[in-house]
């Protein structure tokens, strides 16, 4: 484990002397050690010149490797603790913006009344990032729509809720009034999130088949952006129903009054199939499960 700590920390520092400064060892003995760690693997991990050191490919791939053998270690390390002291722990939940305004909330308040003692940390992400973050270990869980292709043999999954979509613009917009796509086909629409996502237009039907959509002028990574932008542009943009609801109307935009029927995404719960979830990240699974259930519920009275 040392020697992949200090395979990491040179990638990081790209220098011999950099990196042992960092991890407190002696230069000597970090080439002693990498000398070891590539006799083991059989491979040049690093290469040497007059201006540092980087790490050569067969390193590349190793410290990938290590980077998320070294975030397991020490999750393990937390969750033993956690068991024996109950002292503290932390999960990493990746949440897209209808998870964010709809489910998180309510199933987070639900947790932490019983598990005071849990750090939580949320972080915006959507699809291919968070598939991503949830391999490299960098989160427990991830909540959002999927891609088509879904998401692969390693990683888990499980509906929560469905997610309509709205066309949204600025309260006074030439096109608010609009009742039908095709009245939007020449609008300035904006993509938020990567294409073929819920928020691109071009799966909307508006232009023929075979005809290229328009290039959008404008791209939006989040949805939080694109709130921003809709307030102060003559652009449509689409969101989820949740989420424009719980934004739209106090940030003055609204939601045009199209009579067809739009497209929806089911809201995904995601884990790593290959890795269990520590005690903590299965109790906030199962708090967004009942918080999802509840929203289910329909409305007494």
């Amino acid at each position: 484990m040392q020697q992949l700590h200090l395979l990491l920390a040179l990638a990081e520092t790209g220098s011999l002397r950099a990196a042992a400064e960092t991890l407190h060892v002696s230069q000597p003995a970090l080439t002693k050690a990498l000398r070891q760690l590539e006799e083991e693997f059989g491979a040049t991990l690093v290469q040497r010149s007059p201006k540092g050191a980087r790490l050569a490919p067969a390193g590349e791939l190793l410290a990938a490797r290590a980077a998320s053998a070294l975030r397991e270690l020490a999750r393990a390390r937390e969750e033993v603790a956690w068991h024996v002291e109950r002292t503290h722990a932390s999960i990493g939940v990746g949440v897209s913006p209808a998870a964010a305004a709809l489910l998180v909330p309510g199933a987070v308040a639900r947790f932490s009344a019983r598990w005071p003692q849990v750090h939580i940390r949320l972080v915006d992400t959507l699809y291919p990032r968070a598939f991503a973050q949830l391999r490299a270990g960098e989160l427990d869980l991830a909540i959002g729509p999927l891609p088509g292709e879904g998401g692969g043999r390693d990683i888990l999954m499980q509906p929560l809720f469905d997610s309509d979509l709205v066309v949204a613009a600025r309260k006074g917009h030439p096109l608010q009034h609009a009742r039908r796509l095709a009245q939007l086909a020449d609008a300035a629409w904006v993509l938020t999130g990567p294409a073929g996502g819920p928020g691109d237009p071009a799966h909307l039907g508006l232009w023929p088949a075979g005809t290229a959509a328009p290039a959008t002028p404008l791209v939006c990574e989040s949805f939080s952006t694109l709130l921003a932008v809709l307030c102060e542009l003559d652009c449509v943009g689409l969101m989820p129903h949740g989420f424009f609801d719980y934004y739209g109307p106090r940030m003055g935009l609204v939601r045009l009054p199209i009579r067809e029927p739009l497209p929806a995404t089911t809201v995904h719960v995601m884990w790593r199939a290959d890795a269990p979830l520590t005690v903590p990240a299965q109790r906030l699974l199962d708090a967004l499960l009942e918080e999802a259930r509840r929203l289910a519920r329909p409305a007494s009275g």
